[in-house]
């Protein structure tokens, strides 16, 4: 059997539920709940699986069904291959619609693995390490030769849990039981440790972060009230002495793998790094691997967390039916844009022109951004965006204003390829946002952080021609060849996919218009304030 034999679903359950369609060895869509403005990290839904059912060409003939587990505990009662098992899978045969198919199942911990293997740039057989980080575990894993996974060494379990919980620590607002964290909070507790003014903390916060990361029971661990005589209990998470705190935290995580990685090279040798696991979002995390020198190379795919597990379980199937790992890719493979409505009496509507939008950009306009497939994984690469100028500073609180989130949060840059050397001092392609970088110039003051970092993103003409253009004619109008790009969504939930949700949120958060495909619609207002598009 061949990869061109296989069509193949992959479902993922749970938190950031989702499918993925692989056939022919190629991904043909991947499809995550929460996008098309479902609840944020939303579980597996049924119109989920009724779209992917309706965009296929043909009848799968393997379901691959990624491992999990009962209850809050991911070594807790399995549910198929289970959570944490490497070894073993799943394989039977069975009928989907009266017709002859396989069942495929293989724990969690291999979709992570699999997905960032099959996803990453390097031929098959080139044995690499990798970095499986995540809510529950935390561990380093190597891929020989011939594909077999090993787990070379266990570092922490619950590092993202962990790292969460001490944003929690200081908000007020958090009161959720022993062992629990707000899936949310490790991004905004990554933005905070930006303010750092120092890379130490105090006693008080060093006997925290020793609680945060000892052993035993998580419950026992994790545990706020257990926590109420440190003056960080409830202090604000703007409070500076907490931002040292939380750089201290993220250094201490960061330094065990590290540590933990170095032995292993002296053992297994000097190889390429794959990350997956949530923890692969945290850019600073991702940037100290990439500058640590330790690889030949890093690799992180854009959907490192659970997004990314119904792919790699397809991807496993698809491993162990053929003896084939590595799959044709390309990260805008989502749902096209849904145009249910035709009601445009609040609009003028005109055909697009990336001349005449990167003009109103230059003029300080905010548009939102829906044309093509939306993207794999939880950031905003240029399909689902809102794009504004990043020449003035007051254009971060506007975009936070409407975004309705915190003003401590950073809004990253879209970039031409050719601009990276000048704006951010290397000219290393960075297309998935994912990495910071040390802004280099003074006129992006919109996108850059209080650290003076940022996480660009590369856009080159291959990768999206479309807003690659708009960037083009954004420089002739401004000398600057990078916008603010920031995520097309209503807080707390995902991306929008819909024109009528689009035309909704513009109107309530103040957007002065948007792109939807290849028109411009326009608030009728802006067209009396600017002219005819």
């Amino acid at each position: 059997m061949t990869a061109s034999d296989l069509c193949i679903l992959g479902i993922k359950t749970g938190h950031d539920g989702s499918v993925a369609l692989i056939q022919n060895g190629e991904l043909i869509f991947s499809l995550e709940s929460e996008k098309d403005n479902g609840r944020r990290y939303s579980e597996l839904m049924g119109d989920t699986l009724l779209k992917i059912m309706s965009m296929g060409k043909a009848l799968p003939n393997v379901l691959a069904y990624g491992g999990w587990s009962d209850g809050a505990d991911p070594e807790g009662s399995a549910i198929e291959s289970g959570y944490t098992d490497t070894n073993g899978v799943i394989s039977r045969p069975m009928q989907i619609w009266g017709e002859k198919a396989t069942y495929f199942s293989s724990s969690h911990a291999r979709s992570h693995l699999m997905c960032g293997y099959g996803l990453s740039p390097w031929e098959q057989g080139r044995a690499c390490y990798v970095l499986l980080w995540e809510g529950y575990l935390g561990a380093w894993y190597f891929i020989n030769e011939k594909v077999e996974i090993k787990k070379i060494c266990d570092v922490m379990t619950y590092p993202g849990v962990r790292y969460a919980f001490l944003f929690g620590l200081a908000d007020p607002d958090f009161n959720l039981k022993p062992g629990s964290v707000r899936l949310s909070d490790a991004g905004k507790l990554m933005a905070i440790a930006s303010y750092a003014t120092s890379g130490d903390t105090d006693e008080d916060g060093k006997q925290v972060i020793r609680q945060i990361l000892s052993s035993g029971n998580i419950k026992d661990i994790i545990n706020k009230n257990s926590l109420k005589t440190s003056k960080y209990y409830n202090c604000g998470v703007m409070n500076p002495e907490f931002a040292n705190l939380a750089k201290t935290m993220s250094d201490s995580i960061y330094s065990r793998f590290e540590d933990c990685a170095k032995s292993l090279i002296h053992q297994y040798g000097r190889h390429p790094l794959i990350i997956v696991g949530g923890c692969g979002l945290n850019c600073e995390w991702n940037s100290k691997w990439s500058e640590s020198h330790l690889f030949e190379d890093v690799f992180i795919p854009p959907c490192a967390n659970d997004s990314g597990s119904a792919i790699g379980t397809a991807i496993d199937a698809q491993y162990f039916l053929t003896g084939h790992a590595k799959l044709k890719w390309k990260v805008y493979s989502g749902d096209l844009p849904n145009e249910d409505t035709n009601d445009f009496s609040d609009w003028d509507v005109q055909s697009y022109s990336a001349k005449e939008v990167a003009k109103f950009l230059a003029e300080g306009l905010i548009l939102g951004w829906m044309r093509g497939q939306y993207e794999m994984g939880p950031r905003a690469l240029g399909a689902r965006s809102i794009l504004a100028s990043p020449l003035t500073s007051e254009m971060l609180k506007k975009l936070n204003e409407i975004k309705r989130r915190e003003n401590y949060r950073p809004i990253a840059p879209i970039c031409l390829d050719t601009e990276m050397e000048e704006l951010f001092g290397s000219s290393l392609p960075s297309p998935y946002m994912l990495l910071f970088k040390t802004v280099n110039s003074r006129k992006i003051p919109a996108v850059t952080h209080v650290d003076n970092s940022a996480r660009p993103q590369s856009v080159s003409q291959e990768g999206n021609p479309e807003l690659f253009q708009l960037l083009v004619e954004f420089k002739k109008n401004t000398g600057v060849g990078a916008l603010c790009n920031t995520s097309l969504n209503f807080n707390g939930s995902g991306f929008l996919n819909r024109l009528s949700d689009l035309m909704k949120f513009s109107i309530e958060h103040g957007l002065d218009g948007f792109v939807f495909e290849d028109r411009v619609f326009m608030k009728k207002t802006i067209k009396h304030q600017h002219g005819k598009i």
